[in-house]
């Protein structure tokens, strides 16, 4: 018995394997499938790995935001991306950004301040003027430079100063020039262009700036070069930087990363009483679709861009009526919401939609009554274009203009809903589109037909 015992202690006969070999693997495989899958969403992400803890840092796309719908005009923003750029710059003390040499619609505005801004974190400047908005001719819609007009003219300053305070607590913004410390009673604004930080050789002119990653390290020197004739900045000898008019479409977005290049436009939301009207406007529409027998309120979204500032080699309202009616009947829609400043146009896409698809039109004046309809004619032509955006994003399907940056911006914001701070780039050209939104146009030449634009914007 002895024996056995030392026998059954030291040595577990063949036969008798199976059932512990059978329990280890039984208890792997469950431990295996319990945890967490990798997935294309984390990126190449080593946290990923099977069995670990996601890292909970600022570069690790674990980050919160990927449940809110960037396509939303109220969306929250989204800073962690942004405070990473912070948090990697290399600020300069004194050194100010001031980002108002803009002009045009709200494709052009906020593109022309966010550009600016970029390039300003890149520099590591401390101090940023609250940006003011150069504001349309109303009689003349190509006369691009009148008065400035304040932030909130487009903008929500609450929603600006909180994004920068809680993901950029380095930069100070200053509601005047006046108010930053040490500038004086005559103060010296320096013009730049960023693309002269680096050699341009063998670059079309139209070129966006290759040298986005080593523009930081150059401006910096060049703050420090004794030759510019200016001391380098300083919290009592600030330096003010704005740069000349046509810094637009400069800095390729997707060189920060899609985290950042999906979430950076967050910081320019629509002002309250935009957001207001526009969503008035959509409800309005959800019930108007209804009422013709649209049961779940689903309309098409069209932007006709044939007003009187609209370039000689842009599509035609031939070419844009034909292709948006076609796009209309192809999808089934029985009701559409028109976008544009030309209401002769709008009348006569209305009757050539009854006519060749059966589908009827209305704009936003058709749609609001009353107080809002007086509030809504109260607004600027530029702002009343902030009311149709919102509409738009709203809507189930949307056809515009290429090159308009109008068209541009709405369709990369609403592509956004595909895939939220990791949505790929928008796919663009003449045949394609995301099932959100289709832009006829011209994609042969990339600099006459503007297709740059997709490389340089914030959607």
């Amino acid at each position: 018995m002895v024996i056995g015992y030392q026998t059954l202690r030291g040595f577990m006969p063949r036969r008798n394997l199976f059932l512990p070999t059978l329990c280890i693997v039984l208890l792997f495989a469950v431990w295996t499938f319990r945890a967490p899958p990798s997935s294309v969403d984390k990126w190449i992400d080593t946290s990923a790995i099977r069995g670990a803890t996601p890292a909970k840092s600022p570069s690790s796309p674990g980050q919160p935001g990927n449940d809110v719908d960037l396509s939303a005009p109220d969306a929250p923003f989204v800073g962690w991306p942004l405070r990473r750029v912070c948090d990697e710059a290399t600020w300069v003390e004194g050194l100010v950004y001031i980002c108002d040499n803009n002009s045009g619609g709200i494709g052009n505005i906020r593109n022309y301040i966010q550009t600016c801004i970029r390039y300003g974190l890149e520099a590591g400047a401390t101090g940023l003027l609250l940006p003011r908005i150069r504001k349309r001719n109303e009689t003349d819609l190509a006369d691009l430079f009148t008065d400035y007009l304040p932030f909130d003219y487009m903008f929500d300053e609450k929603h600006f100063r909180d994004a920068f305070a809680a993901n950029c607590p380095q930069i100070t913004l200053y509601d005047d020039v006046g108010d930053i410390p040490g500038v004086g009673s005559k103060p010296n604004i320096e013009h730049v262009t960023p693309k002269k930080f680096g050699n341009r050789d063998g670059c079309d002119w139209r070129d966006q700036n290759r040298h986005t990653d080593r523009f930081g390290d150059r401006f910096r020197k060049w703050l420090r070069d004794s030759k510019t004739g200016q001391h380098p900045p300083s919290a009592s000898h600030p330096r003010l930087i704005r740069f000349n008019w046509g810094v637009l479409w400069d800095w390729q977005t997707y060189r920060d990363g899609p985290e950042f290049a999906n979430t950076f436009g967050g910081i320019l939301r629509f002002n309250d009483q935009i957001l207001r009207l526009g969503k008035a406007t959509l409800k309005n529409m959800r019930e108007f679709a209804k009422s013709n027998g649209v049961q779940d309120g689903r309309f098409l979204g069209v932007h006709l861009r044939t007003e009187s500032d609209a370039l000689g080699f842009w599509p035609t309202y031939n070419t844009q009526s034909e292709a948006y009616l076609k796009q209309a009947t192809k999808r089934g829609f029985e009701v559409a919401y028109i976008a544009t400043g030309d209401a002769l146009e709008a009348q006569n896409f209305a009757g050539a939609a009854i006519e060749m698809a059966r589908m009827r039109v209305v704009t936003k004046a058709d749609l609001l009554d009353d107080e809002d309809y007086e509030e809504l004619q109260s607004l600027s032509w530029d702002q009343q274009g902030l009311v149709d955006f919102v509409v738009l994003l709203g809507s189930d399907f949307f056809v515009g203009t290429m090159p308009s940056s109008f068209s541009v911006y709405m369709a990369m914001k609403r592509h956004l809903k595909t895939g939220g701070v990791y949505t790929r780039p928008y796919k663009v050209g003449a045949e394609r589109d995301d099932g959100l939104s289709y832009l006829v146009g011209n994609y042969e030449k990339y600099w006459e037909g503007w297709l740059f634009m997709w490389d340089g914007m914030w959607p």
